[in-house]
């Protein structure tokens, strides 16, 4: 079904999804499609004809596709490519999701070592979320592998009361982004992040399979609601498995 056809039916597709699909569109047009070879893309008309959208919607896609560094539109030379950025496999300034980066590297994704326990808040942690002293969350650890290699543990911590005290049926393996879109109708949509190199716990060096010489790269980060409400406080330790990659815009 064309995008044109979407458009027709405002509770099928939004404006803003349409959107993101021209951006998903032009991000796999660029890399493997019609525009892997050039330098600079073809005029908004042009593209807002071949993609069967607006212009405007075209537009506000170029302005995201520019915020994310994939190009550059400059008065009177045109939207220019920045081709190294296209072909970044792993950027650590987006949203990752730990399953789709290892299916992306041609490896099947497992998750064990899944840990849920309740725990009482800190006055730190409390602070994070904006919680109370002595609240009651929920921690949950897990170990990913690609195929069978260790490649990270992650340990999300949650106020309990997000799920009203009710966690039967809930798979804790899944996504912790998907598991609070699904069970608690909240959409993460921004983190604070701080990158450390760490050495990892014993117990977790010995769960990732770590060799005395190598140490860790620790992910935090303290995840917002679409109401900037903190919902989430995560750790992630990563081996060395991925290589991961930081656009900066200057300007």
């Amino acid at each position: 079904m064309r995008l044109e056809q979407h458009a027709k039916n405002p509770t099928l597709l939004g404006g803003a999804l349409i959107s993101a699909r021209v951006v998903d569109r032009l991000l796999e047009e660029m890399a493997h499609g019609a525009y892997a070879g050039l330098d600079r893309l073809p005029p908004e008309l042009e593209l807002a004809a071949r993609l069967g959208v607006s212009r405007t919607v075209v537009r506000d896609a170029l302005s995201e596709l520019e915020r994310g560094g994939y190009l550059e539109r400059v008065r009177g030379i045109g939207t220019v490519v920045n081709r190294d950025v296209v072909h970044l496999a792993h950027r650590m300034d987006q949203k990752m999701e730990f399953h789709k980066m290892i299916e992306a590297m041609g490896r099947i994704p497992h998750t064990d070592h899944v840990m849920v326990t309740r725990q009482t808040a800190d006055a730190e942690l409390a602070g994070v979320l904006g919680l109370q002293a002595g609240e009651t969350v929920l921690v949950v650890g897990k170990r990913m592998l690609a195929d069978d290699i260790p490649v990270l543990f992650c340990t999300d911590v949650m106020p309990l009361a997000l799920f009203g005290g009710r966690l039967d049926g809930i798979d804790f393996s899944r996504p912790i982004f998907d598991v609070l879109q699904d069970h608690c109708d909240i959409q993460t949509t921004s983190t604070v992040a701080r990158l450390h190199a760490v050495p990892g716990e014993t117990a977790v060096r010995r769960l990732l399979g770590l060799s005395p010489d190598k140490a860790l790269l620790e992910l935090e980060e303290t995840c917002y609601s679409r109401l900037c409400r903190p919902v989430v406080r995560s750790k992630t330790l990563y081996t060395d498995f991925f290589d991961f990659a930081l656009v900066r815009k200057l300007v």
